[in-house]
């Protein structure tokens, strides 16, 4: 009779040692063998008619192999149903000498498996923290801007042939130096929004002339934001400012900024009845406005993420899952891969307890309807944009079909239930209320890491 004994051998991490004797296996073992000599196709015999013996000797091994194996499968995973020990991942096989097994001397053996526990932790105090929600109010001068740049971005662009102008929309060639798979692509950036020192250098330039420089002397605060997402950059990766780039003159045009009139009242908000600048300001005022509240919020998640991560203690079975990334993906790893991928690894499995946690004791769910609803919107958003017409009768129909996507459905559910549980961690919070610039909310948005 087979039996699986369990002993520790290091922090969260324990040894099964599954033991089977020949009962276990040997009637399986028997059974098949008379199963492949009914269908063993092997020259010079009809089928069905291959002698036992020479089915033994041809297959036994492999299949005294394969009924072994099995039935210690079966064991493993019976005590694991059974147990129910909280693990991590699949139970890792240890070294065995499989050289050991004779079919013509069946005995019983032992098979070891590692396996990593879930430790126990008490998720950090989110009432008692120290947080900040940094808020952003608009100002005369922000809509100022922001009215300026929608005139220019609305009038006509004259072709010139100098940089000698804030208003200048320059075409650039903008080329990653010194990298074999950088970014190649053509920008059209206005003068005012290069760094000072580049608009200086920029100035007197004409088409085909180039600048060598790096993204972060080109462009600063939110400007190098809105450019390293622009090229397909990762936002947070530290490097970015220090990346060489090639800038090369295309084309240089001069906007002549749009008439502050209704017919760009009604283009601008449509809908809405604006007539008057003053309505025109506080359509705009309201949007920014929203825009920062978001991005303040968006804030204040991050630091909750980083409060629940950093805050709320507990220890790994290192060794093992160390181990495991070696072996257990897709692709093997060294060593030396493994070593370098695991405190990522280990924050990742860190905030997926956590958050597992808190989804599970909090009831938060994702219904049908709201992932719905959620694929509805963002649709009615994309053909928005495409000005495809009032007639949207096929809607339902095409959401019924991305209902079926498992991709579709699981990216889904997996924004809902983020967002629904940082709005469960943020009704718990007591943050103090802090007025700042853009820049520095920008900034602090910037500067972290998950």
């Amino acid at each position: 009779m087979a039996t699986v004994v369990r002993e520790n051998i290091g922090l969260l991490n324990d040894k099964l040692t599954v033991k089977i004797t020949k009962e276990d296996y040997l009637t399986a073992f028997e059974k098949k063998l008379k199963e492949y000599s009914k269908t063993a196709n092997i020259p010079g015999f009809r089928k069905g008619m291959v002698p036992a013996g020479m089915i033994k000797k041809m297959y036994g091994a492999g299949i005294f192999t394969d009924e072994i194996l099995r039935s210690v499968e079966k064991e493993l995973y019976n005590y694991l149903n059974t147990e129910k020990p909280e693990i991590f991942a699949q139970p890792l096989p240890l070294e065995t000498n499989m050289s050991k097994m004779d079919m013509n001397n069946p005995s019983e053996y032992e098979f070891g498996f590692e396996i990593g526990l879930k430790p126990t932790f008490d998720i950090a105090d989110i009432s008692k923290a120290a947080l900040t929600v940094n808020k952003v109010a608009v100002t005369d001068k922000m809509l100022n801007e922001e009215i300026d740049r929608m005139l220019l971005k609305a009038g006509k662009l004259i072709e010139v042939d100098i940089v000698d102008n804030d208003e200048n929309v320059i075409t650039l060639g903008m080329t990653e130096a010194n990298a074999e798979n950088g970014f190649n692509k053509e920008n059209s950036v206005m003068l005012k929004q290069f760094s000072a020192d580049l608009q200086n250098e920029l100035k007197g330039k004409k088409a085909g002339d180039s600048v060598d420089t790096t993204l972060g002397k080109a462009f600063t605060g939110e400007a190098l934001v809105k450019m390293t997402e622009d090229l397909g950059l990762v936002k947070d990766d530290p490097t970015v400012a220090d990346k060489k780039v090639k800038l090369e003159i295309k084309k240089i045009e001069l906007a002549e900024k749009r008439e502050l009139n209704e017919e760009f009242f009604s283009e601008v908000f449509p809908g809405k009845g604006v007539t008057t600048e003053e309505g025109l300001r506080t359509e705009l005022h309201n949007e920014i406005q929203t825009y920062w509240d978001a991005q303040s919020r968006n804030q204040l998640h991050d630091q909750l993420y980083h409060l629940l991560l950093d805050e709320t203690k507990m220890e790994f079975p290192e060794n093992f899952l160390t181990r495991w990334l070696e072996t257990g993906g897709e692709k093997p790893k060294t060593p030396e891969q493994a070593k370098e991928e695991f405190p990522s690894f280990k924050n990742q499995l860190k905030w997926t307890l956590i958050s597992d946690r808190l989804i599970t004791q909090n009831k938060i769910e994702v219904s049908d309807e709201e992932l719905k609803d959620t694929m509805k919107t963002e649709v009615m958003r994309y053909f928005g944009q495409m000005n495809m017409g009032e007639d949207m009768s096929w809607l339902d129909s095409y959401i019924d079909r991305m209902m079926k996507d498992e991709k579709q459905v699981d990216a889904t559910y997996r924004r809902l239930i983020t967002e629904k549980l940082f709005g469960h961690a943020e009704s718990l919070a007591k943050p103090t209320e802090k007025m700042v610039t853009p820049e520095e909310l920008t900034g602090m948005q910037h500067n972290h890491s998950h």
